[in-house]
């Protein structure tokens, strides 16, 4: 096997391709132009996207080139696949913006150059297509009883799949055939819940052109308890630090399972498989390998020196060496409120710490909220408790614990 692909199995990245072996020959050969897509239906990306393009970094690094298809014209239609309703219609000049920053998130991650990476808008060729000329060149060659073969269609037949989305796969066929047709595009990669709409382009190129390109899915990823890599109990894990703060992002992987340390650190950093085989030996002081995990991974998306305040603060809270409280969450509360005795369901709320004050009256009665005593924490379990002035320190503040993970540093005004 080729090694860019061999590479790419080692660290858990291949799922499916259309011709593993053929692929590999063609890789052996030359520098294979190919190409991942991204629908901008969001301002951000989040991390569950980032899989394909962490894989478009290790296939540069061996020589090939890339080209991210950012989803301009595909997006005012939205695919259907992985999705059990219509997705929501945005504007198009929403989607042009959500187009801009995510084409900034990724040059940020992988570097555009123009040349061994680039950047495409899809608007570019769709937007202005004649329907009756499209339908006459490109749709004649889709049969809709193969296309309903793929789960993504039958999945939705169940729930009801629009006219407008039955054209996604004819859409997303047709991007291969143009960047085959403007770069010598030969290979379309991504996610599993992908593979019926890469193999439809493969087969309209086969058909239209009568050439050899080739399809490559990864695996949807997981966490060893069965969910969604990426889901936090605010949401999804997006790379915008204003959605998802550094400190957020850091935590997240600071905290994964065990049984989840060395595939994450094989798929979400450029560590070489030596050392993170050497991270997770057996033996091995699993927190060292998360922290590691968690710096890398947030020093690739925010920078190395957000990784360093993450690191720090995350540091603080656990009262490990090299902390840092200043880069904790932090939120300023009238100090007043301190002096009169501060509920502490509501401080939990105010402090961002719960989304509502039932969650929060939840948290305290199941013993999950901390409050900062000397150098450690205080379980408060009484719903009514009211936290004094006298619980700040010198500088006026605390800290608030939800739970295991989650903190916040309280400063008074």
């Amino acid at each position: 096997m080729n090694s860019a692909l061999q590479n790419l199995k080692q660290r858990g990245f291949l799922q499916q391709c259309s011709d593993i072996e053929g692929l590999s020959r063609l890789m052996d050969e030359e520098a294979v132009t190919f190409y991942i897509g991204c629908d901008p239906t969001g301002s951000s990306l989040h991390i569950g996207h980032m899989v394909p393009f962490f894989a478009y970094r290790h296939l540069r690094s061996a020589g090939h080139k890339g080209i991210a298809l950012i989803g301009g014209g595909t997006s005012r239609i939205g695919d259907p696949s992985g999705k059990t309703e219509m997705r929501r219609m945005l504007s198009y000049d929403a989607l042009d913006a959500n187009a801009r920053s995510i084409c900034a998130q990724l040059d940020r991650f992988i570097g555009f150059d123009g040349e061994n990476a680039r950047w495409a808008n899809n608007k570019d060729w769709l937007a202005d297509l004649n329907y009756i000329d499209f339908l006459r060149e490109i749709g004649s060659h889709f049969s809709v009883n193969h296309m309903l073969s793929f789960e993504a269609y039958k999945i939705r037949m169940e729930t009801g799949l629009s006219f407008i989305e039955f054209n996604y796969q004819i859409l997303q066929s047709y991007d291969f055939l143009e960047l085959y047709r403007r770069y010598g595009c030969r290979l379309q990669i991504g996610g599993d819940d992908q593979w019926g709409n890469i193999i439809a382009g493969h087969e309209l190129i086969r058909r239209i052109e009568g050439a050899d390109v080739y399809g490559l899915t990864f695996p949807l990823i997981t966490t060893a308890d069965g969910k969604k890599m990426g889901k936090t109990e605010k949401g999804a894990l997006f790379l915008d630090p204003a959605v998802t703060s550094p400190y957020d992002f850091f935590q997240y992987w600071r905290n994964v399972q065990d049984a989840d340390i060395r595939r994450f650190l094989l798929m979400f950093t450029f560590l070489p498989v030596e050392e993170c085989e050497a991270l997770t030996a057996p033996g091995k002081d699993p927190n060292e390998a998360k922290e590691r995990l968690a710096w890398e991974v947030t020093a690739l998306i925010h920078g190395g020196e957000e990784a360093d305040k993450a690191m720090a603060g995350a540091r603080a809270a656990f009262g490990g060496a090299g902390g840092d409280k200043a880069a904790m969450p932090q939120v300023r509360l009238e100090r007043a409120k301190f002096e009169a005795g501060y509920n502490v369901v509501d401080l939990f709320f105010d402090a961002g710490l719960v989304p509502t004050k039932s969650e929060g009256r939840r948290l305290v009665l199941q013993g999950g909220a901390f409050v900062s005593a000397g150098e450690g924490f205080e379980t408060v379990s009484d719903q009514a408790a009211r936290i004094g002035a006298e619980r700040l320190d010198r500088e006026g503040e605390l800290i608030l614990r939800a739970g295991k993970k989650r903190y916040c540093r309280v400063i008074s005004l």
